[in-house]
């Protein structure tokens, strides 16, 4: 299948766990940067990438570092903490449109991923089908629901979240995963007519744990810094 992709990195000027994280340096880098450049590398160009703002100094930075344009800023009330992706991508898709650009998927990129390379860009590409909502990007979860993961029974005590508990090796258990939140492949129908967690066909694109890094916490951060100074050596 060709697919017109219109790559969305959503990029607010707010975050509590990072300040500023999407325009902090990252290994010579502001993190926004990534994933700018894995969308290129994947193959878009330039006028279908859309950094979804509203930050001038984000724009700015953008705009110095990479060369991008970015044409609009997001409304203040899709910049709260409170702000849904769906929102936050429609909105981006309307801007598209009335810009007169043909798309027929969209693809999200979350700037806290930079170790999400083009290949798994695409590779999450080359799953997207007729009659699919979403392919997602996920890692094997730490924890199996039945293997090690627990629920509290009425009686207050632990219970397997599923099965009957008598797994005693891990490798025995049926894989459990965890989205990882480095590629979104969203349907357009999909997208405007309900919540991505309401998407009844979700396709998995499985990455490392390794390359799964989902920066949200000042320990996060100093992780991918260690992984990708072990990664460039």
């Amino acid at each position: 299948m060709t697919l017109t992709p219109l790559y969305i990195i959503p990029a607010r000027g707010g975050s509590r766990g990072i300040p500023r994280k999407n325009i902090r340096q990252l290994a010579g880098k502001p993190l926004i940067v990534y994933s700018i450049e894995a969308a290129r590398e994947a193959g878009a160009p330039d006028s279908h990438i859309i950094v979804s703002t509203d930050d001038p100094e984000i724009v700015r930075v953008v705009t110095a570092e990479t060369g991008l344009q970015v044409p609009f800023l997001r409304p203040a009330h899709l910049a709260t903490d409170t702000a849904g992706s769906r929102e936050v991508i429609l909105h981006a898709m309307d801007e598209a449109l009335k810009k007169g650009l043909q798309f027929d998927v969209v693809v999200l990129l979350q700037p806290t991923s930079p170790l999400r390379t083009s290949g798994d860009i695409t590779g999450a590409l080359s799953l997207y089908r007729d009659g699919v909502d979403m392919v997602v990007s996920v890692a094997e979860a730490p924890c199996n629901p039945y293997y090690d993961c627990f629920e509290t029974a009425t009686d207050g005590t632990l219970r397997v979240s599923k099965g009957d508990g008598l797994i005693t090796r891990r490798q025995d258990a049926p894989k459990a995963w965890v989205y990882n939140g480095a590629v979104y492949v969203i349907n357009l129908g999909s997208i405007r007519r309900m919540p991505l967690g309401a998407f009844p066909v979700r396709v998995p694109y499985v990455m490392p744990v390794g390359r799964s890094v989902d920066l949200d916490t000042p320990l996060d951060w100093k992780i991918c810094e260690l992984l990708m100074t072990n990664l460039n050596s």
